[in-house]
């Protein structure tokens, strides 16, 4: 049966017009938050624009007057990303690597029970959370924004899906006859393995954790310890007047780190891909 040419065409470019439409979805949300970093907030109020203005340089002034410690901010944000995301895919990985290659008894009520967790919203148990935390004297703390990362039911759902779609398991038997360890065979074969999976995983914990608002603003009482999130909505504390100009500018400015990051984290998924389509 031959296929006209004339209709691959036509179907080309409707798939082209589509990714294109998708693309914009994605981009143009985007150019108008960095449009209205530099724009004023009578003219945000205005109503809607995609053409820039000269109003950044007073918007970073309202940004960073008032006390706002945007370079603690960052740092704050930063530490306490990164803590959770190596955290959550480094233990959600051996979590992973555990329940698809070991053989022990209850191994599938486990598995089942970390799937109920997953279909479980985070806030039904964030009371008992909260007063297990205040039991702890851990209020106004880190520990309690970072240390729960290890128990990653998304992550260690994905991490475990993509072992069994790559890893063989007569590696490990190949690596135990040598004579490493199980922690060894871990960290040296198997971590390296599971590279593009744990960068696509490493991406989604560092952006939920840097956007992470509720629990910080629950938690954390002192304002030198207060995320970025946190401070960009101290700008709308002002009774008078709200600068929405501000608002979005620091809200553009948060974003970098998260652009930054996926920008290093991405080659290590195009790079594992494409180290994973050679086979000999």
């Amino acid at each position: 049966m031959k296929i006209n040419k004339s209709d691959q065409m036509v179907k080309r470019i409707f798939v082209q017009i589509f990714m294109v439409f998708l693309g914009l979805l994605a981009v143009v949300p985007i150019w108008i938050l960095l449009v209205n970093a530099t724009r004023s907030t009578e003219q945000i109020n205005a109503g809607l624009s995609l053409i820039p203005s000269t109003n950044m340089a007073y918007n970073w002034h309202a940004l960073t007057n008032r006390g706002f410690q945007i370079q603690q901010g960052f740092f704050n944000s930063f530490f306490v990303a990164c803590a959770t995301t190596a955290l959550n895919v480094y233990f959600s990985a051996m979590t992973a690597y555990g329940l698809h290659v070991y053989r022990f008894r209850g191994r599938r009520f486990l598995w089942g029970a970390i799937l109920l967790i997953m279909m479980l919203p985070a806030t039904l148990s964030f009371i008992g959370f909260y007063q297990f935390i205040a039991k702890l004297h851990l209020l106004d703390n880190y520990i309690p924004l970072i240390i729960p990362a290890i128990a990653g039911a998304g992550t260690v759902l994905f991490l475990r899906q993509y072992l069994a779609s790559v890893l063989s398991l007569e590696l490990i038997d190949a690596a135990r006859i040598d004579g490493a360890g199980e922690y060894r065979t871990f960290n040296t074969i198997i971590f390296p393995i599971m590279t593009p999976a744990i960068a696509a995983q490493s991406i989604f914990t560092f952006v939920g954790s840097w956007n992470n608002f509720f629990t910080p603003f629950v938690l954390i009482s002192s304002t030198k310890k207060y995320t970025l999130p946190m401070l960009v909505q101290m700008l709308r504390g002002d009774i008078y007047r709200t600068e929405f100009g501000g608002i979005y500018l620091g809200i553009a400015v948060s974003i970098v780190p998260i652009l930054l990051f996926y920008s290093f984290m991405s080659r290590f998924i195009i790079s594992g891909i494409t180290m994973g389509g050679v086979k000999e």
